[in-house]
């Protein structure tokens, strides 16, 4: 089996990563970055982000694990005094696994370039640099809705608890393969009118957002950007691909809700 170590600068998650690989290389375990079976990540959850848009090319061959460092993260299950459990844990690996569903986005110009394909972990926005976005909105290639307001945003089930949440998203459990849309900052007024509510897109379905005007638009997907290019479209569906995590004691998906938001044991 082939580990890579992918750490964030933080001097603590730097010498979590020091101890991991002197572990790792007294077990017998092979450190390789480029052809890795097994990620571990060093840091937070955006470390993990970060290393997930890496190594997305490799998908279906890598199972990722995260470590963390600072304070309590989504997708990270082990603590940075824990470094030779997980080291005992990688040593003796079976296989196992757990998936979750990632968002698949493919963006059209109006200037005819060649549209750019993308995948996300968490979430994609879609913004006006200044004043408000108008859109069109389809499902399914059929107009849904024409969208005033600040921006849109688009996530995985995993990422139905980050910016999602922030914005009135439902917390969707990656058990379901679906997307979900939630309106930022909607205008809603006798002349304009959204639904104003999340909507909750099956493996079946897909979304296309078309801006009014395309230029001055920023598009995120997670921690990536693009703007100064003209969107004509943005189609958003579930991917094909799926993101994996080696489920040494991987913690159940409500146990990482109710620890990031509700707290129970530090209340």
């Amino acid at each position: 089996m082939k580990v890579s170590i992918f750490s964030n600068n933080g001097p603590s998650s730097q010498k979590v990563a020091t101890a991991l690989h002197r572990g790792l290389e007294a077990a017998g375990v092979t450190i390789d970055s480029l052809n890795p079976d097994i990620v571990v990540t060093v840091g937070g959850d955006g470390t993990l982000l970060s290393a997930f848009h890496h190594y997305n090319d490799r998908l279906d061959k890598v199972r990722f694990v995260g470590i963390h460092t600072g304070h309590l993260g989504f997708y990270t299950d082990w603590r940075d005094f824990e470094v030779q459990e997980l080291v005992d844990s990688l040593a003796d690996d079976n296989g196992q696994s757990v998936s979750y569903p990632l968002l698949s986005i493919q963006v059209d110009y109006a200037d005819g370039t060649h549209s750019d394909q993308a995948l996300a972990l968490n979430e994609s926005t879609i913004k006006k640099v200044s004043g408000t976005m108008v859109a069109d909105v389809y499902i399914k290639d059929e107009l849904f809705e024409s969208f005033r307001g600040d921006g849109l945003c688009i996530s995985t089930p995993t990422g139905s608890t980050a910016y999602n949440k922030s914005v009135g998203g439902a917390v969707l459990n990656p058990r379901f393969n679906a997307i979900q849309m939630a309106e930022i900052a909607s205008i809603n007024n006798l002349v304009f009118r959204t639904l104003g509510s999340p909507l909750i897109i099956p493996a079946d379905e897909w979304i296309r957002i078309e801006p009014t005007d395309p230029t001055d638009n920023v598009l995120m997907c997670d921690q990536l950007g693009i703007e100064g290019r003209p969107i004509k479209a943005i189609s958003y569906r579930i991917a094909r691909q799926r993101i994996a995590f080696a489920e040494y004691r991987h913690t159940h998906f409500w146990q990482r809700v109710e620890a990031s938001f509700i707290g129970r044991e530090n209340a």
